[in-house]
């Protein structure tokens, strides 16, 4: 970039162009969401048919072409912004500069270089000093060599155009490296031209985020930051001390960083993750679909002794040893976002609150924390912690569960407000055998649990404080327990369900008032009876056990898995609980102390 070119430039006009792309990644972002929550929604509540089923599919595409437009006019905003504040950085310099030299009645020529005139006194030699005319210079020992030549002349207006001539120069080179970094990203944000958003649209799109995102390190720095290892409180007041393109400019560029962060308003957490969800999996189909495809020979026999075993073939075991973990982890985290984007197409069926995507990743057994309804607003609200070998494969039967609870609360909420929370925000045990007798898994999720109750006392706008309730199964209780232990539970009641133990031995110890600890024990389920040896309290006391305190719920389902079976008295005890009408559960009748008498 010349000197006329920079002196010409009106960075301002970046900014004001950047305001104009985010002001359009709202009106996207608006469009989608009416789409998708209101339209669609009336859709499939009034129409049926091919027909209809037609119509609200081609919705559900518009929606996904005004979510990419947010994305990217998001990032083409954001992009504009650092350009105009790195090379407004540079203008500044210039025109410092520029005013410092006509001060000192010094000439800038067109191309950079200051000449300066004679001094005014005699050297040394009896001699007036020349005037002449320097350039800037920016290379290490091209500047060293000209500063030497400026302080030993006696003329020291040698010395002043020195210093304008190098600021000059350094303002020149800002500006071009700026222009040479941005133009080409600035190129890249060009959608193809058409109309669908491809599974390689998404995972352009993450390229561009992760593109824009490192060139524009040095203006997000100029930002304020995030508190480091902010509690919940301050992460909520470094966002609202934000302006709007600040904002704008953290979720474009750091989209992960801002939807983990707990105590931000759930609607901006849910806007960043769902940037994240989308570009993940375009990605990851991108590169699933790059895999070569297994060898159809799979299988082979080979006999020994007379007798034939089923192996697999070389030709499988080479592709398997060369590409079989990714393949494995793709699918199944695929498989993970396809039922979480069936949550999200199912708003609005039997009524089903908006979904909202409060974290997520894909990284290792993945990470996913999904509400029906919104928690800032909702009266009442409940978390879910799911138990051993749940992860981002399986969140399927996690997901249906809190659905199931949320339209159990909703019938007994008298018109009050609910959001149900499946919190899948910890590496949960792989296996039953193998992992699930060690507690590591529970102290060590604790902190993030604890930290996402607070997260959501800090982020409630509602206009009084609303009523959490903690549930929790299998494996998940004793992450509960370990929370209570560890640190505060943010809750007014819990409910465990199939619990193999709490790691402490009284309800009194879960931070929850007094009688509003709940248990539930199906006939048939072995958990709670093998669990007590490794995660019971001193005793090997665990949740069901008179002595723990806590209210025994009547449950009508069996085994391990059905307590949140629909149209269950084991669901509907858990609703009410939910709804703050604990006294109208169903309790179990206190052990008979002379059972053993009779």
């Amino acid at each position: 970039m010349d000197l006329a070119t920079l002196k010409a430039l009106k960075p301002t006009e970046f900014s004001e162009a950047a305001d104009g792309y985010r002001s359009t990644s709202d009106m996207a972002s608006a469009a989608k969401d009416r789409i998708d929550n209101q339209i669609a929604v009336a859709m499939r509540n009034s129409l049926k048919g091919e027909a209809a089923t037609a119509a609200i599919n081609q919705l559900t595409e518009l929606g996904k072409n005004f979510h990419y437009v947010q994305v990217e006019c998001g990032l083409v905003s954001t992009a504009l912004e650092a350009f105009s504040y790195e090379v407004g950085a540079a203008k500044s310099k210039l025109d410092a500069a520029l005013e410092g030299a006509h001060a000192a009645k010094l000439t800038v020529n067109a191309d950079g270089s200051i000449t300066y005139p004679p001094s005014g006194e005699k050297g040394e030699d009896g001699k007036i000093p020349e005037g002449g005319t320097v350039s800037g210079l920016t290379d290490g020992t091209a500047s060293a060599v000209g500063r030497q030549a400026a302080n030993f002349d006696p003329n020291p207006n040698h010395r002043l155009a020195q210093d304008y001539a190098d600021q000059i120069a350094d303002a020149l080179k800002e500006a071009t490296e700026a222009d040479e970094k941005w133009a080409p990203k600035l190129r890249a944000l060009k959608a193809d031209d058409d109309l669908t958003v491809s599974d390689k649209d998404w995972a352009d799109a993450s390229s561009d985020t992760k593109g824009v995102s490192e060139a524009g390190k040095k203006y997000l720095d100029s930002l304020p930051q995030p508190p480091a290892n902010g509690s919940p409180k301050d992460n909520a007041e470094w966002w609202k001390g934000l302006s709007a393109e600040e904002q704008a400019a953290w979720v474009s560029m750091h989209p992960d960083s801002v939807g983990a962060l707990d105590g931000l308003p759930v609607t901006i957490r849910d806007d960043a993750n769902r940037i994240v969800f989308d570009e993940a999996r375009g990605k990851m189909q991108t590169e699933l679909n790059s895999i070569p495809a297994a060898p159809l020979n799979e299988w082979t026999w080979i006999s020994a002794g007379g007798y034939a075993s089923k192996v697999h073939t070389d030709e499988w075991m080479e592709w398997y040893n060369k590409y079989g973990d990714r393949y494995d982890h793709l699918t199944t985290s695929l498989k993970g976002m396809e039922s979480i984007q069936t949550r999200f197409d199912a708003t609005g069926t039997n009524g089903l609150p908006e979904a909202y995507l409060l974290g997520f990743s894909p990284e290792g057994d993945g990470r996913a924390i999904i509400a029906n309804g919104n928690p800032d607003t909702a009266d009442h609200q409940a978390v879910y912690v799911p138990g051993t070998t749940s992860e981002l494969g399986n969140i399927d039967g996690n997901i249906d569960r809190m659905v199931n609870v949320w339209h159990a609360a909703d019938d007994q909420a008298d018109g009050k407000s609910v959001s149900t929370i499946t919190w899948l925000g910890y590496d949960a045990p792989d296996s039953v055998v193998k992992d699930a007798p060690f507690e590591h898994y529970a102290y060590d999720g604790a902190p993030a649990f604890n930290h996402f109750l607070d997260g959501l006392e800090a982020s409630h706008s509602g206009d009084s404080e609303p009523h959490r309730t903690v549930i929790a199964h299998s494996y998940g209780t004793t992450l509960v327990g370990a929370a209570a232990q560890t640190g505060h539970l943010n809750a007014d009641d819990v409910v465990f369900a199939g619990s193999p133990g709490v790691k402490v031995s009284s309800a009194d110890e879960l931070d929850v008032p007094k009688g509003h600890v709940w248990n539930e024990e199906a006939d048939g389920d072995p958990v709670p009876d093998i669990g007590r040896w490794g995660h019971g309290g001193d005793g090997f006391i665990i949740p069901s056990d008179p002595e723990f305190g806590a209210n025994q719920l009547t449950t009508d389902t069996e085994g391990h898995s059905g307590y949140w079976n629909e149209n269950s008295q084991s669901l509907k005890n858990q609703a009410l609980v939910v709804v703050g009408k604990g006294d109208d559960v169903a309790l179990k009748p206190p052990p008979d102390p002379w059972a053993h008498v009779k």
